[in-house]
């Protein structure tokens, strides 16, 4: 089997393994099929063992619900019974710990999904975010019981759910009753175009033991800047896809026009925003620099958002060595006219020195603790104080940059050799494909212009 269909099989199995645990402890779940599916399969052996999982799988892939949904391309790619049951009894093994504990469960889907997302075969890796990464976002963003909290690209859902787990731990105790419905109910919720994608962050939300028909209602499948949002979020966490270029020439509501993918999400992400809200997002370094469109969206943000942190990775840290990727992290507040949002943006240069892949040590969540603690979440900025790796320019300072440029750095790599000290080769060819899209897009734009004005010039 491939990467792929291994984890399919996976997360299918896990899916009706864990809908018997707790099927028992929360009938409100109504995941009474997904237990009478795996009592099926641990009593069939041979031949009827591998026709009845078939005829699960067909039966759910029929469903008009989230069942439906999770199960609508699931396929049975082991032809030999034996190796099935082997699968479906070591699936089984597994202990939760606790009666209807969703956790070790959910903590082995998602290191699956980490180790198939450096396959890039699997075709998974995009839209998986490390969990360091995700867990620093989510502590400096602090979501409370009353936040909505959106993710446009949601992927399998990892922000999403590492969000509804930090309000559960850090105010579990003083939620009302309401308010524990409303955060599975609505306050949480995503979009995602890749159907696939969109289905593993329904499981995964299944898995952390949010009612079925509920989940399916929290992750819509649709590509999120070409909509407005039906909900205003106060939190915004998200890591929009890189290079992707939309097939229209531009999004009307938009300031700057583009079909640059990543500059119309963070352009929808700053429009969907609640005032107030506040958002953390996944950047990649060609928004930091490039010309065109990239610098009237940073022109734009620093003006009319307090962007106020930018954490700098280091390659290697995605699913691919060729990332290069910041968070970039702003308020949106009421504008007052002539006065800039951005008073001072902290960067954090956590890439300089650092060194993250699978032959020498990945990415832990300590590693970023010292960043959390520089951010101060829940204090004011005013308290930060600048470190090594951590220091503050103003408005001014950033306007007089050429092309406003956020690729901002000050530490020396020590650890490199003189020889050494340029990027990788895919790095730079990346970089170069990304800043010839951002001209093809300048020169969409000047063609439409061109091609109206004939219009109009021809019909008058």
């Amino acid at each position: 089997m491939s990467a792929r269909e291994y984890l399919d099989q996976l997360a299918s199995l896990m899916v009706l393994k864990h809908g018997h645990e707790l099927a028992n402890d929360r009938p409100d779940l109504t995941l009474q099929p997904l237990s009478d599916a795996w009592q099926t399969l641990l009593a069939e052996d041979g031949q009827a063992l591998k026709e009845a999982y078939d005829h699960i799988l067909q039966s759910f892939a029929s469903r008009e619900d989230l069942f439906g949904d999770v199960f609508r391309s699931a396929s049975n790619p082991i032809q030999d019974p034996d190796k099935l049951k082997k699968l479906i009894v070591e699936v089984d093994g597994l202990n939760p710990g606790q009666s209807g504990t969703a956790a070790p469960l959910e903590r082995i889907y998602k290191s699956l999904l980490a180790l198939f997302a450096d396959d890039d075969r699997a075709g998974l890796g995009q839209y998986y975010t490390p969990h360091a990464v995700v867990r620093a976002m989510v502590a400096c963003a602090q979501p409370g019981p009353d936040d909505v909290i959106y993710d446009p690209a949601c992927g399998t859902g990892g922000l999403l759910l590492a969000a509804r787990d930090h309000v559960l731990r850090h105010h579990r105790d003083d939620m009302t009753a309401e308010q524990r419905v409303q955060l599975d109910g609505g306050r949480i919720f995503g979009t995602e175009l890749v159907t696939e994608a969109s289905c593993l962050a329904k499981t995964n939300m299944i898995l952390n033991g949010v009612d079925s028909g509920i989940a399916d209602r929290l992750i819509e499948d649709r590509d999120a800047p070409l909509q407005a949002s039906l909900l205003t979020p106060s939190i915004v966490l998200a890591n929009p896809p890189f290079g992707r270029r939309l097939r229209t020439n531009s999004i009307p509501r938009f300031r700057v026009s583009t079909r640059n993918g990543e500059l119309n999400f963070l352009q929808y992400i700053a429009s969907t925003l609640g005032i107030p809200g506040k958002a953390a997002v996944v950047v990649s370094d060609t928004l930091l620099f490039a010309a065109g469109a990239a610098h009237e969206v940073r022109r734009q943000m620093l003006a009319d958002f307090d962007v106020h942190t930018l954490l700098r990775l280091p390659p290697g840290v995605f699913y691919s060595t060729a990332v290069k990727a910041n968070v970039l992290f702003f308020d949106k507040k009421e504008v007052q006219p002539e006065v800039p949002q951005t008073s001072l943006l902290w960067v954090y240069d956590f890439r300089t020195g650092k060194r993250f892949t699978d032959a020498v040590r990945n990415l832990a969540s300590e590693d970023l603790d010292d960043f959390v603690r520089c951010y101060r979440p829940g204090e004011s900025r005013t308290s930060r104080v600048e470190a090594e790796r951590f220091k503050c320019f103003s408005y001014e300072e950033l306007m007089d940059r050429d092309q406003v440029n956020l690729d901002i750095t000050w530490l020396k790599d020590s650890g490199r050799k003189d020889g050494d000290s340029a990027p990788a080769s895919s790095v730079i060819a990346r970089e170069i494909v990304e800043d010839f899209t951002v001209a093809l897009d300048e020169f969409s734009v000047v063609a439409d212009l061109l091609e109206q004005s004939r219009t109009r010039l021809s019909r008058e």
